[in-house]
C-alpha cells in the first residue's frame, strides 16, 4: 500500500525539514511526500535536491496562491493509494504508516481513517506556557471510552457533519487527522475539486464524513498538529487574525462575497470562512443529504464577538476603543431590526452582568458558559509542560500510546 504525503510549504523550510524527517524515520517504506513549494523565497528546492531522495517529490507555484490551492497542487501531484495531509510545521508519530496499514488490512480498504492527534505548542508561542506544551487534540466523542479502532455508524457520521453545517465544531476539522482513499477522492470529482472554500481542511472533512462509505476512527494518537511561531495557529490564538489571513492567503473570493453579502457579518474571519465552506457543502450536496446552513447562528457568534470585544475596551478603557466602537457601529448597520431588538438587547444586559462578577471570576464563571454555547471547543485537557526544542524532538521521544491510555 502506498502513501502519500501532501506537504504545502512556505518559507518556512526550518519546520519543513522536521515534518520531513518524521516520514522518513517510519518503519515503513512504500510513500511518497509531495512539496508543494507555494513561491517561497528560500531554497526549498536546493534543500529537497540535497535529501536525495526519489520518493520526495518537489513542486512549485509560479505565485503566492490561496491555501486551498497549493493544498490541491500537492494533491494534484501525488500518485499513492491514500493520502494524507501535512503541515510543514506538522509531525507523524513513530509507527504511522505501520499502523495505518494494518487498518486498512484489517476494515478492507477503507475510504477513510480518522485517527486521533496531539497538539504541539513551540515554546513562546501560547500565552502562558513559555516552554511549550504537548496535549490531547481528540476530542470527539467517539474519542471517549475508544479502546480499540472501530467503523463509526454513517448516521452518526453525518450528524457531526450536520453540526458543522450548524456551526457547533463536536470534533477537530484538521486534515492531518485524516488518511483518504484516492480511489474515494476520485468519487467525489464531479463536484469540483477535492479541497474548496477558504478553509479546505473544514470543508473536505465534512464531506469525507457526510460521503465516506467507510470510516474507521482509530483512537491512538498517530499525529501531532503543530502551532508554530508565524503560522495560523499562532495568529489566531494570539489575537492576530488578519496577519492569520495574509499568512493563508485566504481571503473569500468577490463572487462569493456579493453573493453572500447579506449574510456575512463584520467580526472573526474564522467564522466567515467557516461559513463559505459550509455554504459549499451545501451547494454540492445539499439536496442530497437535506442540508442546510445556520445563518442565524453564524450572525449570532459574529455579534457576540464583536460586541463583547467593544463591551470591555469600553470597560477597561482600552486604547484600540475607537477601533472597536467602528467594527461595532458597522456591525449593527448590517442587522435587522429583529435582531437588534433581541440579540443586541441581550447581549447588553449580559454585558452589565458581566460587569458585577469579580474579574478574578470572570474567567471560571463565563468560559464554560461560551463552550456551552458552542463559540469555542473544549481544549482544557492535561498538558504535558515539559520543554520540547522543536516537534522532532516531540516524534523521537513521545510514545502515542502513552497518550492514549
Amino acid at each position: 500500500m502506498k502513501f502519500s504525503v501532501l506537504l504545502p510549504t512556505r518559507n518556512r523550510l526550518d519546520l519543513l525539514t522536521y515534518a520531513i524527517e518524521t516520514v522518513r524515520r517510519q518503519d515503513y517504506d512504500d510513500w511518497e511526500i509531495v512539496v508543494s513549494d507555494n513561491a517561497s523565497e528560500q531554497d526549498i528546492a536546493g534543500f529537497i535536491r540535497s535529501l536525495n531522495d526519489p520518493r520526495i517529490k518537489y513542486v512549485r507555484t509560479q505565485a503566492f496562491i490561496p491555501v486551498t490551492d497549493n493544498w490541491n497542487n500537492a494533491l494534484m501531484n501525488s500518485s499513492g493509494d491514500y493520502i494524507i495531509m501535512l503541515g510543514d510545521d506538522d509531525c507523524l508519530l513513530k509507527g504511522f504508516f505501520r499502523t495505518m496499514d494494518s487498518l486498512i488490512e484489517e476494515f478492507q480498504n477503507p475510504d477513510s481513517i480518522y485517527t486521533n492527534a496531539l497538539l504541539y505548542a513551540y515554546p513562546g508561542v501560547m500565552q502562558g506556557y513559555p516552554g511549550g506544551f504537548l496535549q490531547p487534540y481528540g476530542y470527539a466523542w467517539f474519542f471517549r471510552n475508544a479502546e480499540t479502532p472501530f467503523l463509526l455508524d454513517r448516521t452518526k457520521a453525518q450528524e457531526l457533519a450536520r453540526d458543522a453545517m450548524h456551526f457547533k465544531m463536536s470534533y477537530t476539522f484538521n486534515m492531518q487527522h485524516s488518511v483518504v482513499k484516492r480511489a474515494f477522492i476520485d468519487r467525489l470529482s464531479d463536484k469540483g475539486q477535492f479541497f474548496q472554500s477558504p478553509y479546505p481542511d473544514f470543508y473536505a472533512t465534512n464531506v469525507i464524513l457526510l460521503k465516506a462509505d467507510t470510516l474507521v476512527v482509530n483512537p491512538v494518537p498517530m499525529v501531532v498538529v503543530g502551532i508554530s511561531p508565524k503560522s495560523f495557529g499562532y495568529y489566531y490564538f494570539n489575537d492576530q487574525e488578519k496577519k492569520g489571513v495574509d499568512f493563508l492567503n485566504n481571503l473569500p473570493d468577490q463572487k462569493t462575497t456579493r453573493r453572500m453579502e447579506h449574510i456575512i457579518l463584520p467580526g472573526l474571519a474564522d467564522k466567515t470562512s467557516w461559513l463559505i465552506s459550509m455554504e459549499m457543502i451545501k451547494i454540492n450536496y445539499g439536496s442530497e443529504f437535506l442540508l442546510t446552513v445556520d445563518y442565524n447562528r453564524y450572525r449570532y457568534l459574529q455579534m457576540l464577538y464583536v460586541y463583547g470585544r467593544f463591551a470591555r475596551a469600553l470597560e477597561n478603557k482600552d486604547p484600540k476603543l475607537a477601533q472597536y466602537r467602528r467594527e461595532f457601529d458597522e456591525l449593527a448597520s448590517k442587522l435587522t431590526v429583529w435582531e437588534k431588538m433581541v440579540y443586541l438587547n441581550i447581549l447588553r444586559i449580559a454585558a452589565l452582568g458581566t460587569r458585577l462578577i469579580p474579574i478574578s471570576l470572570r474567567g471560571r464563571l463565563i468560559n464554560p458558559i461560551l463552550v456551552r454555547i458552542g463559540r469555542t471547543p473544549q481544549l482544557d485537557l492535561p498538558k504535558d509542560v515539559r520543554s520540547y526544542k522543536n516537534i522532532l524532538e516531540v516524534f523521537e521521544q513521545i510514545d502515542p500510546h502513552r497518550f492514549f491510555r
